[in-house]
């Protein structure tokens, strides 16, 4: 209560931001069966009626992410920053740099995602410039990891820039891609003096820098980072953290504290 009195005493000029999958919704084996679970849902709702910002941030798609949350009154930051989706809009602003290089992440993850690999069961996940390739739950988790670090190999050969998540390969483009980016461009010009952001994975220290960078420039008064812990939470991401809440439970708890 005490970390989040700063956003708690003035809520039109607050922002509360958070991960998705591993935050607000469970690990699941497959990433297509991600889901929030109502309980949650029901706070953000709540949420969004107070505090001026409540957005999203993902490595999915933003559309995605929106249909996963499934509340249409809230802001989602998809591609790690690279996509912004505001509340009410049907479509995302995407960065042009990065859909200049959608056709060839495309083309090489069609190349890559070959029938062996297949039958190893790494699945492939299109993210527009951004192609995903999981092997979570497979059958031999370490031959599919072995096959899967062949393509990260071949995607650093190729010019593209790899980047590893909990049993995940992300292969992108070589420009600057993450979400302390897209938080930037959403609270960018907002009247917001106090941020929160809760994330569980490495992905989400990009998200830590980029809050405490805009209390070093003046752009914030008050940044909280909160770490979500599990078994997989990286050791980085928890000593980085202002704050250690043990799992979804506790994400809850954090919501039903900021009501």
């Amino acid at each position: 209560m005490e970390a989040l009195q700063p956003l708690r005493r003035d809520p039109p000029h607050a922002a509360v931001l958070l991960d998705i999958d591993g935050t607000l919704a469970p690990i699941v084996r497959h990433a297509a069966d991600a889901h929030v679970p109502e309980a949650t849902r029901a706070l953000l709702i709540e949420i969004a009626k107070r505090y001026r910002i409540v957005g999203c941030i993902s490595g999915r798609r933003a559309g995605t992410a929106r249909q996963i949350v499934a509340i249409g009154t809230i802001a989602y930051i998809g591609n790690h920053g690279g996509e912004l989706l505001l509340p009410g809009a049907t479509r995302p602003q995407l960065d042009p740099e990065l859909a200049a290089w959608t056709p060839r992440v495309r083309a090489f993850a069609a190349a890559v995602h070959t029938p062996a690999r297949q039958r190893l069961r790494i699945r492939g996940e299109d993210k527009d410039a951004i192609a995903a390739f999981h092997w979570r739950g497979a059958p031999d988790e370490q031959a599919a990891c072995a096959a899967v670090a062949d393509i990260a190999r071949e995607a650093s050969a190729q010019g593209f820039a790899v980047h590893w998540g909990r049993k995940v390969l992300e292969v992108r483009p070589p420009v600057e891609l993450h979400k302390g980016l897209g938080i930037a461009a959403l609270l960018r010009d907002q009247p917001v003096s106090a941020a929160v952001y809760v994330g569980d994975d490495t992905t989400d220290l990009d998200a830590f820098r980029g809050l405490r960078a805009l209390v070093r420039d003046s752009a914030l008064e008050h940044a909280l980072c909160v770490a979500v812990d599990s078994d997989e939470t990286p050791p980085e991401l928890a000593s980085a953290a202002d704050l250690l809440i043990d799992g979804a439970a506790e994400v809850r708890g954090l919501l039903e504290a900021l009501l």
